[in-house]
């Protein structure tokens, strides 16, 4: 005689341990992921270091206009100092100062604080402090 199972083919699994839920009483629980929570939770991630990539990338681009307008400053002050009267040649990392009278730039040693009194016709323009490129950097205005 065969033996036959009592138990209904449909009711018994081939392989149990691959089933999705546990298939014992004491088996641990199985909970499907909420594929939802899981997108939201990569999505703002992602979004927070965007944007602090971001910020970065913008502080670096505001430092580069920053630096970008002191060039330009510097080229406009430097073509000022060479269209200007010199009296004396200019040395590298020597401190000068810079002053319009009419619509000529004068460049002097004698700052304005070393004047009894500035003469009506010279207007200060700023201290300047030539640079090994022979641009010039201004210190005051």
């Amino acid at each position: 005689m065969e033996f036959q199972n009592p138990i209904d083919k449909d009711k018994v699994a081939e392989n149990p341990g691959l089933l999705p839920y546990p298939h014992h009483v004491g088996g641990i629980v199985i909970k499907p992921e909420d594929n939802g929570k899981i997108k939201s939770r990569a999505l703002t991630a992602m979004r927070e270091q965007t944007n602090i990539q971001m910020n970065q990338i913008q502080k670096q681009v505001e430092l580069l206009a920053q630096q970008a307008n002191e060039l330009k400053e510097r080229i406009e002050i430097s073509e000022k100092i060479y269209l200007a009267d010199l009296s004396f040649e200019p040395l590298i990392g020597h401190t000068y100062h810079l002053y319009i009278k009419g619509e000529t730039f004068k460049l002097l040693l004698i700052g304005p604080d070393d004047w009894g009194k500035l003469p009506s016709t010279l207007q200060y323009v700023g201290t300047v402090k030539m640079l090994a490129d022979h641009t010039w950097d201004v210190l005051s205005k």
